[in-house]
């Protein structure tokens, strides 16, 4: 049992990065790198399913369409997995706080919800076969209207604060 047990834990934590790699990926716009993350056959349910995808081509295509402008700025955060492994599928829900910036559009979104997951082990290598969540809340504000405004971005300025520090 003592080797059934470590062998569940290392699988529980491939999957983890797995997911974290999902969010790093979406977040800093890697799509080719999102891609291969997904199985083949792989489908999507974004915002209790009002946005469905079959096949990773699709999942992948929905995100470059919507989210690789410059303007648009996404964090992601997931936690607290629930994950249960049975051979080679897995299942796993995490709890998601997310940050999305507009500067084009004007906005900041913030929310909350669950992913539900599907994962496949193939040749060795766990890879997501369904994600999609389902919003517990959303928020949405213009910027300018609240004294925001964006000061770094990933693309615009490398990252890099425009705020001057003494």
């Amino acid at each position: 049992m003592p080797g059934d047990a470590l062998t569940q834990l290392v699988e529980r934590e491939q999957i983890k990065r797995l997911k974290y790699a999902y969010f790093r990926c979406l977040d800093q716009k890697l799509w080719d790198e999102l891609h291969g993350l997904f199985t083949a056959d792989a489908t999507a349910a974004y915002s209790g399913g009002k946005y469905s995808y079959s096949g990773r081509d699709a999942i992948v295509d929905f995100m470059r369409t919507n989210m690789s402008r410059e303007s648009f700025h996404t964090s992601h955060r997931v936690h607290h997995p629930e994950i249960d492994i049975d051979g080679d599928d897995a299942t796993g829900t995490w709890a998601m706080d997310d940050v999305n910036v507009d500067s084009e559009f004007d906005f900041f979104l913030c929310g909350a919800g669950f992913y539900e997951d599907r994962y496949r082990r193939i040749d060795g290598e766990w890879k997501i076969a369904h994600t999609g969540y389902r919003r517990t809340f959303e928020t949405i504000m213009p910027m300018g209207q609240n004294g925001m405004s964006l000061t770094a971005s990933w693309w615009a300025t490398g990252g890099q604060s425009a705020l001057e520090v003494q």
